[in-house]
């Protein structure tokens, strides 16, 4: 995806890099910002690795971070 193409800030895409789901933030230099689902610490991706997500992935992607957050130390 070229960076004109990109997904708009608040929808969410898929890193293609690593499949990771996330709330596009916007865009610093080359580079868009994802965020988790459920919050957490931004990632810059190379706007030609992300590609717009189906609902169903991003709330499979949401429930896993609500499981990971429930496990016990």
């Amino acid at each position: 995806m070229s960076p004109d193409e990109a997904p708009e800030p608040g929808a969410y895409a898929v890193d293609v890099r690593d499949g990771r789901v996330g709330r596009v933030m916007g865009r610093v230099g080359t580079y868009v910002q994802l965020r988790p689902p459920g919050g957490g610490k931004e990632w810059d991706c190379p706007p030609d690795d992300v590609r717009p997500v189906a609902l169903g992935e991003v709330l499979r992607a949401r429930v896993r971070e609500i499981n990971a957050e429930g496990r016990l130390p």
